[in-house]
């Protein structure tokens, strides 16, 4: 049995500003170390639950962010950028399950530095859905009839997974105060419960289905201001909404919407305010 591990920063236990996630800020290493331990909670509870592989990929802003030297030694880590599906680089249809740990809230709602790819974006929508990244990197787990079985990051993110995921089992080991403040466990309290909640959605995998996602979607992402709307929009294919910032992209598949997504990111992240 293989698990997949989707590990983004924002949701881990104690990362609550910039200076956590930014690797010139000061508290960077500690929230590389802190990050890497709540990955070993998990990949250990699967072994321990008759796993016969993980393969965790980083997906945290340059991708780089996991210390491989702590890793579990029998996990396999994607690591670096630039991959070209980014936070589910790698996952197919070999695995019996997903885990998506450290995630955060989608832009425009409350939760510990809600966001959903790049500040330039407030909405992305799969037809007539609003998804954050869970929510997309969630439809393509169910594109190649995967579960995603475990969400881990702050309340916020568990209900947003709750929602849209039905039988998800969700760890929150932090609880929103601010977008930079938070409720925290501790690292051993958020061990425990990474533990607890990853041994319940392993033995009742059989029970959560994958999110299966339309086919033909239509991929309408919502940016910020009109600068990042023309930038997208260069993208060919692309339909940019008059008297608006939203840009669409009608995609054969939910793959080729995540690949639209990436592009259309990169190039809105080319505006610039002087």
């Amino acid at each position: 049995m293989k698990l997949y591990m989707s590990v983004d920063m924002e949701g881990i236990t104690g990362l609550n500003d910039v200076t956590f996630i930014d690797s010139t800020r000061r508290n960077y290493e500690r929230g590389q170390r802190i990050m890497t331990a709540e990955a070993n909670h998990i990949i250990e509870t699967a072994f321990e639950e008759g796993c016969t592989e993980v393969v965790v990929n980083d997906s945290h802003s340059k991708m780089n962010n996991l210390l491989i030297e702590k890793i579990h030694p029998q996990a396999k880590l994607i690591s670096g950028d630039v991959k070209p599906f980014s936070m589910v680089q790698g996952l197919n249809e070999s695995y019996a399950g997903a885990v998506f740990l450290g995630y955060h809230a989608r832009a425009s709602q409350r939760g510990v530095l809600s966001h959903t790819m790049i500040f330039g974006v407030r909405n992305i929508y799969i037809n007539d859905v609003v998804v954050g990244e869970l929510g997309f990197n969630a439809y393509v787990a169910g594109y190649y009839n995967v579960p995603v079985l475990l969400v881990a990051g702050d309340n916020r993110a568990a209900a947003e997974a709750e929602e849209l995921i039905p039988g998800v089992y969700t760890a929150a080991v932090k609880e929103y105060i601010s977008r930079t403040s938070a409720l925290c466990l501790t690292p051993q309290q958020s061990g425990r419960l990474l533990r607890e909640k990853m041994k319940v959605a392993l033995d009742n995998r059989d029970k959560i289905k994958p999110l299966v996602p339309p086919e033909k979607p239509l991929l309408a992402i919502e940016f910020t201001n009109a600068g990042q709307a023309e930038w997208a929009s260069l993208m060919p294919g692309t339909e940019a909404e008059e008297g608006s910032t939203i840009v669409r992209f009608h995609a054969k598949d939910i793959l080729e919407a995540y690949r639209a997504m990436l592009v259309m990111t990169e190039l809105a992240m080319q505006t610039t305010f002087c």
